[in-house]
């Protein structure tokens, strides 16, 4: 059979983490790597009870298509949920989605037209490069530093480029983890709006903050309200449940929804009800933010010591950021270094991280790395570091 396959297959490189996973699968390779939440700290009792509990209460129609904008309790318990955090929306609002990774790719959809221009940070998430590519819009970075997106940056590529939208991550961002200032939130928002540029808040990490007397509004919540708003907001419950049951949210103005939901029709026809509705059993019968607080003071202990490991080894010319949430560290090797490179005999060595150069979408930053500190144990973060500084010696010693 000779397959004549679309153009669009050129945009769909593989994604360097999924990539990585493989690599280290059954193999002794330490990997710092993945986004992975940490299994051990999973409600596996929990998850599995609130699925005992649907099939108990409910008739045959548990196993029933549902319905595409998700099951309606359970959209009704996010609700709550957002208005904790300050985010009002109603569930005409707001579509269930398979992850939110969907919900980038159906906003992305209905919004974007081949050439169009998206704002991105840099650096910004890998699998939204891939979504953004895959439909053939042009993307233009913009400079950042510890508080966000360069607000002189970004109005002067505002004008010059004519975006149809941004795309941002201000709260622990991946991959570097910085939090975005008030400052810089509520200035993209008046730069967007008053130039017309839809945001997509992309917001995964945000239940992971590791410092209680500091908060960090959703730019969604600084906006005027759902209806005509200039922002979509995504979440989802891979980090706070478990990936598993690939279920995230999309909230926004009601127009733009309603043509998201259209898309999804025509992509999925509804994402799992039976999952859907164990989440909201774990609502209803779950304390779900005490889980959420277990999380985080694990994650912050993880956190820390990777700090302490970077701090003792003390490489030359090395600078990181110490976040105050979520679940990356970001590494700046000194220049000449390329973590590529850097890459190949780590692995070696048996250790795994992502090179930094798959998060931009231009002008990479090749000296850079993503270091992930909550799916590794104290014991082999320690080995992780050690085997980390024999690739990099062997790498000095290879330039000399």
């Amino acid at each position: 059979m000779n397959y004549h396959f679309s153009d669009t297959i050129n945009s769909f490189e593989s994604s360097a983490v999924r990539e990585i996973l493989k690599l280290t699968q059954g193999r002794s390779i330490i990997s710092l790597a993945g986004g992975l939440p940490n299994e051990q700290y999973f409600p596996h009792e929990a998850v599995r009870d609130a699925f005992a509990r649907v099939f108990e209460r409910g008739s045959k129609s548990v196993l029933q298509y549902g319905l595409t904008e998700g099951y309606t309790p359970l959209r009704e318990s996010l609700t709550k949920h957002l208005a904790r955090k300050g985010i009002k929306a109603g569930i005409e609002n707001m579509l269930l989605t398979t992850g939110s990774q969907q919900a980038i790719d159906l906003l992305t959809r209905i919004y974007i037209d081949p050439g169009d221009v998206i704002l991105v940070e840099k650096p910004t998430y890998l699998a939204a490069i891939q979504v953004f590519q895959s439909y053939k819009a042009k993307l233009v970075s913009v400079d950042c530093d510890e508080n966000g997106m360069n607000l002189e940056d970004l109005e002067r590529k505002i004008k010059q480029h004519r975006p149809k939208m941004i795309y941002v991550i201000p709260t622990f961002a991946n991959p570097t983890g910085k939090a975005w200032s008030l400052e810089r939130r509520q200035g993209t928002l008046n730069l967007c709006k008053s130039n017309s540029v839809l945001i997509l808040e992309d917001d995964p990490y945000g239940e992971l903050r590791f410092n209680d007397t500091e908060t960090f509004p959703s730019i969604y919540s600084l906006d005027d309200g759902p209806n005509g708003g200039a922002v979509v907001y995504t979440s989802t419950f891979s980090k706070i449940v478990a990936p598993a049951l690939r279920t995230g949210w999309v909230v926004g103005d009601k127009n733009v929804i309603l043509h998201m939901t259209r898309a999804k029709q025509a992509a999925d026809l509804h994402s799992s009800t039976m999952d859907q509705q164990a989440l909201h059993e774990l609502f209803q019968q779950f304390d779900l933010y005490s889980h959420i607080d277990l999380i985080r003071t694990q994650y912050e202990s993880r956190m820390r010591e990777m700090v302490r490991l970077l701090q003792a080894k003390n490489w030359e010319g090395v600078r990181w950021n110490e976040p105050k949430g979520g679940m990356f560290i970001w590494v700046e090797m000194p220049q000449g270094i390329d973590t590529q490179e850097l890459f190949k005999l780590a692995v070696e060595e048996g250790v795994a991280f992502v090179p930094g150069i798959s998060f931009f979408a231009d002008e990479p930053q090749r000296n850079s790395m993503r270091l992930n500190f909550t799916h590794t144990d104290s014991e082999e973060m320690v080995l992780a570091f050690d085997r980390l500084e024999r690739a990099l010696q062997r790498m000095k010693t290879a330039a000399h």
